[in-house]
């Protein structure tokens, strides 16, 4: 959800009381025109809030990237900013809220991106803003270099149950993305109330994990039953420690709360900003993941 923040700059209660306890995200580590290069593997890093960079063989994607103009104050800095992309191939948006599409971050994006991908409602947002964009229906699939992609469901049309709301949003108008790689599938579940297709994709090698616990979100049972769904998957944490907001669900989830509930805890990765992640097929079936964790 995109909403104005309780906070004043500098983390302060504009109420004048005390600042309330939340998790941070660690210190950001930047990255830059190198990073943007063919590799002979898949790189994920995370971006903060909700976005993710992912480098596959040189094919370069960004999924919800908000890496200037956000309206709200925030905990850390941008691991790269928008004026240092070199290119992208594609940028993924699964809705609309600001904190998922960044009018501001994909205006920037546009001289060096030559897609962006999203539903068909929010590529119609897109296109006003002169980006050039197309839109999926729930369950299609489009190809970017060697990766596959398919937008998948989500519950999330909260706009409904707001005061003023003058258009009737769709549960179709917001995605999540199914994205297969040559070194693995990513899932990208999107912001959601947790659905029953939610517990039986195919088993994937990483998700971008968001934890918060909103009613319009996941929730912090739903994430865990999510979690240990698939429970070898490694989970690549976010929507956490990156607003400054500790008063509003969904940006104040704490790490600490889901490694003693989630099966397997040592496959949560709480990555700083810009960490590299390493892309691998995971060995299925409860046997050990085989990864060397340097996090």
């Amino acid at each position: 959800m995109g909403v104005q923040g309780k906070t004043g700059k500098g983390g302060k209660d504009v109420t004048g009381g005390k600042k309330k306890y939340q998790a941070k995200a660690p210190k950001a580590m930047r990255f830059g025109v190198k990073e943007f290069k063919p590799y002979d593997k898949t790189s994920i890093r995370w971006l903060g809030l909700a976005g993710f960079y992912i480098n596959c063989h040189g094919t370069n994607i960004m999924l919800d990237p908000v890496l200037q103009g956000f309206d709200m104050p925030l905990l850390i800095d941008m691991p790269v900013k928008a004026k240092q992309v070199p290119r992208l191939d594609a940028v993924l948006i699964t809705h609309s809220d600001n904190d998922h599409y960044s009018a501001a971050t994909c205006t920037a994006l546009k001289g060096v991106t030559k897609k962006f991908h999203s539903t068909l409602y929010c590529a119609s947002l897109m296109k006003k803003e002169g980006l050039p964009s197309t839109g999926h229906e729930i369950g299609k699939s489009f190809i970017v270099g060697p990766v596959k992609i398919k937008l998948t469901p989500v519950d999330h049309a909260w706009q409904n149950e707001q005061p003023g709301n003058t258009r009737r949003f769709k549960d179709s108008d917001a995605c999540g993305f199914w994205i297969e790689t040559p070194d693995g599938k990513i899932w990208a579940p999107g912001d959601s109330r947790l659905l029953k297709s939610h517990l039986h994709m195919p088993v994937p090698d990483a998700i971008f994990f968001d934890f918060s616990d909103n009613e319009w979100h996941f929730g912090l049972k739903g994430a865990v039953k999510l979690a240990d769904a698939y429970p070898d998957t490694p989970l690549l944490l976010c929507h956490w420690g990156s607003v400054d907001a500790p008063d509003f669900t969904p940006f104040n989830a704490d790490p600490k709360k889901l490694l003693g509930l989630v099966t397997n805890p040592s496959r949560v990765y709480i990555l700083a900003p810009g960490k590299e992640f390493i892309l691998k097929r995971i060995k299925r079936k409860g046997s050990k993941l085989d990864l060397v964790r340097k996090y």
